[in-house]
């Protein structure tokens, strides 16, 4: 979590640069959309598998978001990443394959500056998480990784470069959890719980 309170310093000293200029502000009836770069990071402790500690790597991909403000101060965003392949160690074995991993969170946000004329526009948002598993690729037979279901939550910053085009940057937590089955039959969890932080732009309409 030490990179989330990293950004978290940034969005402020961000916010401390911008916020005396002004820009047509966020308000109700925006339409917008964003995309980027964006790195996940993993729980130190990813599960077990098989009887046996389980290792999941982080990964890079592009993320993607669209949403609606109908509120100054509230918003509701569907976001996601693309598939990311993650590979998977076992503590004895080492390296056993990869799998992918997709997940889509569906936000409700708050912007604390909206309906006010200000570059620097942060929010804060939480909601719920779907991850879907898939390409389960190992030397172990007949591997499946469940989908997942969890609590989700974001803080994120956009920051106006005309009344339409934004620069923006977020950090996002996940709770996920998925049970991992072997031949059929249950064989440990994957514990990803992933902190994903990204940046790139966002168009509003």
């Amino acid at each position: 979590m030490h990179k989330t309170k990293l950004f978290s310093a940034a969005l402020v000293a961000a916010g401390s640069l911008f916020a005396t200029q002004s820009a047509l502000a966020y308000g109700a009836g925006d339409f917008f959309v964003r995309g980027g770069i964006a790195k996940t990071d993993v729980k130190s402790d990813n599960g077990s598998a098989a009887g046996q500690d389980l290792d999941i790597s982080d990964e890079n991909g592009f993320y993607y978001g669209v949403g609606y403000i109908f509120h100054d101060k509230l918003g509701v965003e569907l976001n996601g990443t693309e598939k990311f392949e993650h590979d998977l160690a076992l503590e004895n074995a080492g390296g056993i394959g990869s799998a992918d991993r997709m997940p889509v969170n569906l936000m409700l946000n708050f912007y604390p500056l909206g309906g006010t004329d200000n570059k620097v526009q942060p929010y804060i948002g939480a909601g719920v998480n779907y991850t879907r598993f898939s390409g389960e690729d190992t030397v172990l037979n007949d591997v499946q990784i469940d989908d997942s279901w969890g609590a989700t939550g974001q803080i994120g910053v956009d920051l106006a470069i005309t009344d339409n085009l934004m620069l923006n940057g977020f950090a996002n937590y996940a709770d996920v959890d998925a049970d991992i089955d072997l031949n059929g039959n249950r064989a440990g969890e994957a514990e990803v719980d992933p902190v994903t932080i990204g940046g790139g732009v966002t168009l509003r309409f």
